[in-house]
């Protein structure tokens, strides 16, 4: 098909009807952003501009959407590298403020999970050291091995923190999911989950999302968002280096393409050492344990109408499944559907009766990360990283079939 260039803008001329379909280029977007006239806005204040502008004006308009979330995210960690001690050491178990992080990768590297417990304390765990590392405190570190002519140590005590260590980096296996289900309990009895606490017969739903605010409800189909795409995790600069655990695109979706049950994840990695811990927070759930909440913003570049079409979604058009969390087995049953204008506003009518609900998620700082990125991108100090590659559909999500559970 016949191109012609206009300003930067590459229109394509549709075979059927000659309607021309407007394109930019991640290069075209990146140079206004060097000139400083790229348009950036948040998926929220997208919104109004369509309603001003419509769909094509919008497309025409904005350069780049930018997204946020700020949530629990369980599935987190950090790699942390000491460096050597002398005489030298190979730790195989390895304990920071007492919360033990697998050693089974190097000599001195080690993995920090955020949900893993201290020894002697359930309040305080992978979640808090990382926290803790980010502010800059000092890390009591106690590690053991067995001993070897090349590593002769057996046993180490120091103490760390970001500045006597080498690197410090998250590395998050499942990040931003792509819609959660909104979480209810109909037992008789008070449950305590990852999705908060639930009272019985229907007492409360617990939700965990920003909405039209969030990343990859903004791109449901992940046309922009693949491995290589630049971010802002925690504050700082990060990327996404592949697809989360439990990604899946095969989940069912509305027409306009937002996915109503969790659907894609992000393996994400960010430079621990320069974020900022008011956007790393540690969380204790009762009778679950301990999480850690991750602010996240990703930029969305506007290439062409139907890209902007799906930045401007609403919470209204965002549906969600509610949950029994209050089920004994994992194959918990199905038991409404919501969308998340009404889950927002804080009370739904539900099972009969009024019902409150309770949010998870952090929209205060979400906004916030959406607009750091947005005033970034804004002043020239941060690009649009085109993915190397995008993500393909998946198969079916795997359950695991045990020979003894108990």
């Amino acid at each position: 098909m016949p191109y012609v260039h206009f300003t930067g803008i590459f229109l394509k001329r549709e075979q059927r009807g000659h309607k021309q379909q407007m394109k930019k280029s991640y290069e075209y977007i990146n140079s206004r952003i060097s000139k400083g006239e790229a348009v950036v806005v948040t998926a929220e204040e997208i919104i109004d501009i369509v309603k001003e502008k419509g769909f094509r004006g919008a497309a025409e308009y904005v350069d780049v959407v930018t997204t946020g979330t700020f949530g629990p995210m369980c599935s987190s960690g950090a790699f942390l590298n000491f460096g050597h001690s002398r005489p030298p050491i190979r730790m195989a178990k390895t304990y920071l403020n007492n919360v033990e992080s697998y050693s089974g990768v190097a000599a001195v590297d080690t993995y920090i999970g955020a949900t893993q417990q201290a020894e002697d304390n359930e309040t305080y765990g992978g979640a808090h050291v990382i926290h803790d590392l980010i502010c800059g405190k000092d890390i009591a570190l106690r590690a053991y091995a067995k001993g070897s002519d090349c590593y002769p140590a057996k046993e180490i005590h120091a103490t760390i923190n970001k500045h006597t260590i080498n690197e410090a980096f998250l590395f998050n296996p499942r990040n931003c999911y792509q819609n959660y289900n909104a979480a209810t309990n109909a037992s008789r009895e008070t449950k305590y989950t990852y999705m908060g606490v639930l009272r019985p017969e229907y007492g409360n739903i617990n939700y965990s999302t920003t909405g039209e605010l969030s990343p990859l409800l903004n791109d449901p189909f992940l046309k922009t968002i693949g491995i290589g795409t630049r971010i802002l995790i925690g504050g700082a600069d990060g990327y996404v280096s592949w697809q989360g655990t439990q990604f899946n695109m095969l989940a069912p979706r509305e027409e306009n393409g937002v996915p109503f049950a969790p659907s894609a994840t992000l393996t994400l990695i960010g430079d621990m050492k320069k974020m900022l811990p008011e956007y790393i927070k540690p969380a204790i759930f009762r009778g679950y344990g301990i999480s850690l909440y991750i602010g996240v913003a990703i930029p969305i570049p506007i290439l062409d109408e139907d890209i902007l079409r799906h930045t401007a979604v609403t919470n209204d058009s965002i549906y969600t499944q509610i949950i029994n969390y209050g089920a004994a087995d994992a194959e918990r049953e199905v038991v409404g559907r919501v969308n998340y204008r009404q889950l927002m506003s804080g009370q739904i009518e539900f099972m009969g009766k009024q019902v409150r609900t309770y949010p998870l998620s952090g929209m205060k700082k979400a906004r916030e990360m959406a607009n750091m990125l947005k005033n970034k991108i804004s002043n020239g100090e941060f690009f649009i990283q085109q993915p190397v590659e995008l993500f393909k559909e998946n198969e079916a999500l795997k359950i695991l079939k045990p020979d003894v559970i108990v």
